[in-house]
């Protein structure tokens, strides 16, 4: 970090001075790209390498410029009328002697009228030819929810074709930076092939900080590309720079204060009266399932029915309008059609109500988007936080609170879920009650008008009956400011995302390489990775992380060991365990030697620890006692094969048991197992489950999912 600061500080103002002077020259003429002389005066302020160049406005000028600087070279065509040179012709690379200097600048001329007859000519770009190195491309966009983002990636032709590209959100760390090269699959490439030299990995990670904080400090920066830049091992030069600027582009407004988001969502979620404008005495209507929710769902504050007609509602006094109510109010429960609720939140706002729940539907998913900012406006105005619209509602277990029109839920525990679909939030429900996993709340956030995943972060951030937090979403309406807040969540409790919609955008036609690279995806994988975020690929992969990481305590490294008794589910284990980007441990000789007292001749040591089917409870009891006991191993993987010798419940009280004896004795290791067999093993799986052991019957690959998620918070939190 200290790096990155000394790098911003020796930029200093000459360097923004400069090319602020550049960017007015291209505002005055009324032009949204630089030319390429003119991306060079940026890099040089900003201290990116690019090679020795001139402009030459004659062929006898271009031959002298080309002699000058030795040659070859490459000569290019200057034009703020030609984004794309080659397309035009207006590139030739290699030009060896000043006859070809002179030739080449006829030929690009000639060219660039032919592709754009009205074409504004500068001149031509006289270029050192940069030989040899790695080509490779850096450059950045602008997204409309993430702001500034750097890209790195293999440049030249192959960034096009294999589209092997990373991001990150600018202004980008050193480490950040070091990270993107190792963040495309070709980042073999980077260290050399074939007797190739490595590239200068340092000299390229300051070309990306750079980069980022030239973005970060010129936001009319929209898109720029530095392809190729040609990595060698001793440096990295810039060959080609395209920079597009747009002058009306205004940055996001900085978010809400983390301490005034605390200040509000803590009224809302830990409410000590509630209001439930719609509430009814009528069964079948959402107003009478709020209230039946609340009453039922045992929450011990104040309830006000608020109805203008009736005197009293389930045996408590109604109000015509929240501005009757006498006492202090801190969540209001809208369950009114859409057109009535601007009027209500108007009143909300008069009464000092911090937080609307908005259950109706009818806004801007029915397209009715003037509906929506209306609301946006008035809880604007009146400092009035809105949940919703077109959402269910939510629970917050620790003060028995189900503010939703679904049924009551009350399974206590530490995950908290969240849901931009209704749907998915049932599924959430239905899957917690199923399979017993305790939830401190359930929110679902609908359109998003106002508070979204980012405000349940700062809360659930501090709520000790929080420890992890799981989200499903369809779009993030502030990327950044989920980012900042999920990079310092997710230190302190692990943060699960499921992204819906993992197709490419692609639908914004774009200027460069990079923008064109830009795949709406792509963004998401690299920054939440970036933010330490763990991504689920399912909503079944969403729900059993949330109930599956708090159960397993963090590992103490990275050797993970395989104990089966059955070869194939071994097989399979180890298969998952590279995907999950876990460590198969090597098995030290004299490990291998105490694991063979205990399994047949047949069997196999090394790692999997294949024990053979055939094997009485005291094989699994022994292997998994040594895998707990020996410190060189930081967490186990179970292959439990159903057999009359062992059967399923018999294995499930044997590890519970071993388990708890080695707990006691200071081992406490992740364990996971898989259940091959008959029915018996789903009540092994539940037993083992309920007992600490994560465990799935006829699945090899959700263990070690969960386990590799623990793994990939464990990382990120920096535990390992």
């Amino acid at each position: 970090m200290a790096q990155d600061a000394a790098r911003k500080i020796d930029l200093g103002k000459d360097a923004k001075n400069s090319v602020r002077a550049v960017l007015d020259a291209v505002k005055a003429d009324g032009r949204t790209s630089l030319t390429a002389p003119e991306g060079k005066l940026v890099c040089d302020a900003y201290g990116i390498p690019v090679p020795k160049e001139g402009v030459a406005k004659s062929a006898a000028d271009a031959a002298k410029l080309a002699g000058g600087m030795g040659f070859p070279v490459v000569m290019k065509i200057v034009s703020p009328d030609i984004l794309h040179k080659t397309e035009a012709g207006g590139v030739i690379v290699g030009v060896k002697t000043a006859a070809e200097a002179e030739a080449a600048y006829d030929t690009i001329l000639a060219n660039a009228k032919k592709y754009k007859a009205d074409a504004k000519i500068e001149g031509i770009q006289i270029q050192q030819m940069l030989l040899g190195g790695t080509e490779v491309i850096i450059g950045s966009i602008t997204d409309g929810s993430f702001g500034k983002l750097v890209a790195f990636g293999l440049g030249g032709v192959l960034v096009e074709v294999l589209k092997d590209v990373t991001f990150r959100l600018a202004p980008a760390t050193n480490d950040d930076a070091l990270s993107m090269l190792d963040g495309i699959q070709a980042h073999e490439m980077l260290e050399g092939v074939r007797g190739g030299d490595p590239v200068n990995r340092e000299a390229l990670s300051d070309i990306i900080v750079k980069v980022s904080q030239l973005v970060t400090d010129f936001p009319e920066i929209v898109e720029l590309d530095l392809n190729p830049v040609f990595a060698t091992k001793k440096d990295a030069i810039a060959a080609d720079v395209r920079i597009v600027v747009d002058f009306d582009y205004k940055p996001r407004p900085a978010p809400r204060s983390n301490e005034d988001i605390v200040t509000a969502m803590n009224r809302i979620m830990m409410p000590k009266a509630v209001a439930v404008i719609g509430a009814s005495a009528e069964a079948g209507k959402i107003g009478n399932s709020v209230m039946k929710n609340l009453i039922n769902g045992g929450y011990k504050g104040e309830i006000y029915p608020i109805h203008p007609k009736a005197d009293e509602i389930m045996g408590r006094k109604a109000y015509k309008s929240v501005k009757d109510v006498p006492g202090v109010i801190d969540t209001a429960v809208f369950a009114i059609p859409a057109k009535f609720v601007a009027g209500a939140l108007i009143e909300c706002g008069e009464k000092k109500i911090p937080g609307a729940v908005l259950i109706p539907s009818g806004f801007a998913e029915a397209n009715e988007p003037a509906l929506q900012e209306e609301i946006v406006e008035i809880g604007k105005k009146y400092d009035v936080r809105l949940m919703g619209p077109n959402i269910y509602g939510f629970y917050y277990t620790p003060a028995n609170l189900c503010a939703t029109f679904c049924t009551a839920y009350d399974v206590k525990g530490s995950a908290a879920l969240s849901s931009q679909s209704g749907g998915i939030g049932m599924a959430i429900i239905g899957f917690s009650r199923s399979a017993k996993m305790g939830v401190s709340a359930i929110v679902g956030l609908g359109n998003k008008s106002d508070i979204d995943e980012d405000d349940l972060l700062a809360f659930f951030e501090q709520d000790p009956n929080t420890t992890i937090i799981a989200q499903h979403c369809e779009d993030l309406k502030d990327g950044r400011a989920f980012a900042e807040a999920a990079k310092r969540v997710s230190k302190k409790k692990p943060v699960v995302v499921l992204k819906a919609g993992r197709t490419s955008a692609g639908a914004k036609a774009a200027s460069s390489h990079t923008g064109a690279l830009a795949g709406n995806d792509k963004i998401y994988e690299d920054v939440l990775k970036q933010s330490g975020v763990i991504r689920a690929r399912s909503l079944r992969q969403l729900l059993e992380f949330a109930r599956g990481i708090p159960v397993l305590p963090t590992p103490k490294g990275e050797n993970v060991l395989i104990i089966t008794g059955a070869g194939g589910s071994g097989v399979l284990l180890s298969d998952a365990v590279v995907d999950n980007g876990l460590s198969l441990m090597a098995m030290p000789p004299d490990l291998d030697t105490a694991f063979r007292k205990f399994i047949p001749p047949f069997g196999a040591a090394g790692n999997p620890v294949d024990i053979t089917g055939g094997e009485p409870p005291i094989t699994y009891v022994n292997t998994v006692k040594l895998g707990l006991s020996d410190e060189r191993i930081h967490s186990l993987i179970l292959g439990y094969w159903h057999t009359i010798v062992t059967p399923p419940m018999v294995f499930a009280r044997n590890m519970v048991e071993v388990k708890n004896e080695m707990e006691a004795k200071g081992f406490v290791k992740p364990i996971v197992a898989s259940l091959a067999g008959d029915v018996e093993v789903e009540e092994a799986a539940e037993y083992l489950y309920q007992n600490g052991i994560p465990a799935y019957a006829y699945s090899t690959e959700l263990p070690v999912e969960v386990l590799g998620a623990k793994y990939k918070w464990a990382r990120g939190a920096g535990l390992l």
